[in-house]
């Protein structure tokens, strides 16, 4: 790994930000008398050189984009990507090559890339201007591609930039060393890997014991009960104290802890004036409300202390997981949350927060924890966030994005369930919780349900099945995130992670490796097979043990593809 400076970078960046950070400089072999630095009036400007064999991945969790090459990408926190544009509830500024570089740009700021611009017009190139008429599509597309031989990146604001590069045989051991770079991968206590179930939001104590105790009298394997917004006396903004519907918290939450069950509540960061804590956190919140709340400074150690002092009522009872929701904002349903022109009293502007609001509230939350493992969900992530033992989600559900999810989250160091809802059919509830098994975090969310939704679909065997057979996974997920915090392993990551040298890999965005051996194929709802890809090497299936031939093939069944390299 190499650090470059350019320019003057600003004070706050996500490195000022990692507790762990571990850097180590080596030798590396990339062109660095190739980066071109300049500043403009929008900020600053870095140009890198670009192979025309090049494939990129990363710059978050992209649910719309695999290979990155060709694109522009701005890395914006946003709650609805509905484009390749780069809107993600995860964007982090680091990206990867299948030519054995990985590249960090430590800025908080919504940078631009653009992954295969056009070159700068110079009077060398004045000559190459001349162009044959093209007389077809094909001949068209051939010219916009071939000018696309460098990375432009054009960071807002600021005047200079730490730039990392770091170098690998593979994408994995560059993924690897990026979050070893933050401090390694997190910790993930084994009951946290069986399966959530959220409760209606609307449900009162009664009625979440009542499903809690049906679950374990019928055998349904599920290790935490999730609460949603209505435990609380406010929610939009939130309050944090126990509502009407929970008159006895601290007896409903041991009758379910003897039932053997763990307990996540669902929050948001934004403070409602009733809660006890608004008055003490106004010095340290920034100078703007969302939905009439305060929004706490998470950068500063005070208003850290105060968040995490009102949290720890909750874990002093039992809670030990949270649901972060709301720290990422969204452009297309309101415009929600605060502006990027707000200003923090650490120093942090609207923008700067909005990538690391994610970080920063979850830091808050494993202060209240203390001692207490936990592996918990969130709404935003971004840069550095491998040591933080929170999984990402999304209000979106397109199946085939959630799938996309599994494979580009690990190239980022961000962890990703394709959490299930509801489903329109029997198979389609099927489908989507057999890619959720096969996930880092097995989550029903039946927020919005007014009965256990797969009663609805009567397929209450087949969902037993399932959730069983997440128990079997239980250990092989806990050696794999054993893994993931001593080396930086991903415990799911894309195929092209580990089989890097193979072409045939660089554009698969539907399947992935699961802990160290298993390949996952899911079929996404309404389909009744798919084609599969199965890289050099010895593979078997993992259900049948069955010996398969690596190469491309098509299978179709009512299960779920999985392979097993030996």
């Amino acid at each position: 790994m190499k650090k470059l400076t350019f320019g003057t970078p600003e004070a706050l960046t996500p490195t000022k930000f990692c507790a762990g950070l571990a850097y180590t400089e080596t030798e590396i072999s990339y062109p660095t008398e190739e980066i071109e630095f300049y500043e403009n009036a929008r900020g600053c400007v870095l140009r890198l050189p670009l192979g025309e064999s090049e494939h990129l991945y990363g710059l978050g969790l992209q649910l719309k984009a695999f290979d990155l090459r060709g694109e522009k990408i701005v890395l914006r926190p946003n709650a609805d990507p509905i484009a390749i544009t780069g809107d993600s509830h995860a964007p982090v500024p680091f990206f990867v090559s299948t030519a054995g570089y990985g590249i960090y740009v430590d800025t908080a700021r919504h940078a631009e890339f653009y992954l295969g611009s056009s070159n700068l017009r110079t009077a060398e190139s004045a000559a190459d201007e001349q162009q044959t008429l093209s007389t077809s599509t094909a001949e068209l597309y051939a010219h916009r591609k071939a000018e696309r031989s460098n990375i432009s990146i054009q960071i807002p604001a600021a005047k200079g930039v730490d730039l990392y590069i770091i170098e690998g045989e593979t994408i994995g051991e560059i993924v690897a060393q990026y979050n070893m770079f933050s401090g390694g991968g997190c910790d993930a206590p084994d009951w946290a890997l069986s399966a959530i179930y959220r409760c209606n939001t609307g449900w009162d104590a009664g009625q979440v014991l009542k499903t809690a105790e049906h679950f374990k009298r019928e055998g349904f394997a599920v290790g935490t009960i999730g609460l949603e917004p209505g435990w609380q006396t406010r929610s939009y903004s939130c309050s944090y104290v126990w509502g009407e519907r929970f008159p006895d918290p601290a007896a409903f939450a041991a009758q379910l802890r003897d039932m053997g069950y763990h307990i996540n509540v669902w929050q948001h960061a934004f403070v409602h004036p009733e809660s006890p804590i608004h008055d003490e956190l106004k010095p340290y919140s920034g100078n703007y409300t969302v939905w009439k709340g305060l929004v706490p400074d998470f950068a500063m150690p005070e208003a850290r202390a105060i968040f995490a002092k009102q949290q720890k009522t909750l874990v002093d009872i039992g809670v030990d997981g949270f649901k972060l929701d709301e720290c990422d904002s969204s452009d297309y349903t309101g415009g929600w949350s605060f502006p990027c022109l707000a200003e923090f009293p650490s120093g942090l502007d609207g923008e700067q927060y909005h990538s690391m609001f994610g970080q920063l509230y979850a830091r808050s939350i494993l202060e209240a924890l203390g001692e207490n493992p936990t592996l918990s969900e969130v709404r935003n992530m971004g840069a550095l966030a491998a040591p933080y033992p929170f999984v990402l989600y999304s209000d979106l559900y397109a199946h085939k994005d959630f799938i996309r999810g599994c494979c580009t989250a690990g190239f980022s160091g961000l962890l990703w369930t394709p959490e299930v809802r509801d489903a329109r059919t029997k198979e389609e509830f099927i489908r989507r919780l057999q890619s959720n098994v096969f996930s880092v975090q097995c989550l029903v969310n039946a927020w919005y349900c007014d009965d256990i939704p797969w009663r609805e679909h009567g397929c209450e065997a087949e969902v037993k099945a399932l959730l069983a057979l997440r128990e079997t996974l239980v250990p092989m997920l806990s050696a794999a995130f054993a893994k993931y915090k001593a080396t930086g392993v991903p415990p799911v990551r894309a195929l092209v992670c580990d089989y890097t040298a193979d072409p045939e890999t660089y554009a698969i965005d539907d399947e992935y490796l699961f802990c160290d051996d298993l390949l996952v194929a899911p079929i996404a709802a309404g389909e009744r097979g798919r084609d599969v890809y199965l890289p050099e090497g010895n593979w078997r299936d993992w259900f049948t043990k069955e010996p398969v031939a690596n190469g491309k093939f098509h299978v179709e069944t009512e299960g779920i593809p999985v392979y097993e390299r030996y």
